[in-house]
């Protein structure tokens, strides 16, 4: 089995874990995940099952969608509520208006410092496991883009619905909104709405898999090349397909088309979509590299 399967991660299991039930459940050690979610999260968990797992850099790169709760007036270690509270507020907590002015402040490009608690590594060793210790590290701010933000009250809570790049820390984005209001603020709870154009309405329960014969797995998948609707799509004939294929680069002037050097194109040949490759410049001119074999062996 090849293709992509959306779970709905529940609360309180690792990603990890997810795909070490889907490894059982889809019977194949060649299964992977893209866009660690943590434990406490929920919602879109792509998992790449069989060759689909060559995509994983490249759905990484995808924008994404969250939706969050606000708990103002404390501050954690972890920055979510899970955490050892750090500080109290002991002021009054700002208004509503108060609170939708500061977190739309971040929207657009802005540099965040990636949270102790995170999987990133410092010198080999996960941020996470040194906070574990009691030891904390600088951390090279990185920037991050918030494309859209929603902030609304419903049920005496706060909200925030952000459409954001990939490396953006929904926590620290809200601690970092505390900070600005002066009364600190933690994240609530955490759902990911949507990887790219994959939401949480094409989600799968996994006791829903579970319960799947193998012939309705299969029809769960989602093809791989679906993952790259936004690139663009580029046919060989079978010359052409076969030289790729080998290693050879394919010149643009050969298949009469200008498409610009850095670009990641799709790859199809005889029997359909076979591969991603990249526009680079070579001796000879510009071509596409062959970069990454989807297709069955």
């Amino acid at each position: 089995m090849n293709g992509i399967v959306l779970v709905n991660k529940p609360e309180g299991v690792t990603s990890f874990a997810v795909v070490a039930r889907m490894r059982r459940i889809f019977k194949t050690r060649s299964v992977g995940h893209c866009g660690t979610l943590d434990p406490m999260a929920t919602g879109v968990l792509p998992i790449l099952v069989g060759n689909a797992v060559k995509a994983t850099e490249y759905l990484v790169e995808h924008k994404k969608t969250y939706l969050a709760t606000i708990v103002f007036g404390i501050e954690s270690d972890t920055e979510d509520i899970s955490g050892n509270v750090t500080y109290r507020h002991s002021g009054s907590l700002p208004s509503f208006e108060e609170i939708k002015e500061a977190a739309l402040s971040f929207l657009g490009d802005t540099m965040q410092i990636p949270p102790m608690y995170s999987a990133l590594k410092v010198n080999g060793k996960k941020l996470v496991d040194l906070a574990r210790e009691g030891i904390e590290v600088e951390r090279e701010p990185r920037r991050i883009s918030v494309y859209s933000m929603d902030v609304y009250e419903k049920e005496e809570k706060v909200f925030l619905k952000v459409e954001c790049s990939k490396g953006t820390y929904i926590r620290t984005l809200i601690a970092d909104i505390g900070r600005k209001l002066g009364c600190g603020a933690v994240m609530g709870s955490l759902t990911r709405l949507s990887v790219d154009d994959f939401t949480i309405d094409d989600c799968f329960e996994e006791s829903e898999l579970e319960a799947m014969t193998d012939e309705e797995k299969q029809n769960a998948l989602i093809p791989v090349e679906k993952a790259f609707e936004s690139f663009r799509s580029v046919r060989y004939n079978a010359f052409c397909e076969r030289l790729a294929k080998n290693g050879c680069e394919i010149y643009l002037s050969k298949l009469r088309l200008n498409i610009p050097i850095g670009t990641n194109v799709k790859l199809y040949g005889e029997n359909g979509f076979f591969g991603l490759g990249v526009v680079e410049e070579f001796e000879k001119g510009v071509a596409i590299r062959t970069k990454k074999r989807f297709e069955e062996k």
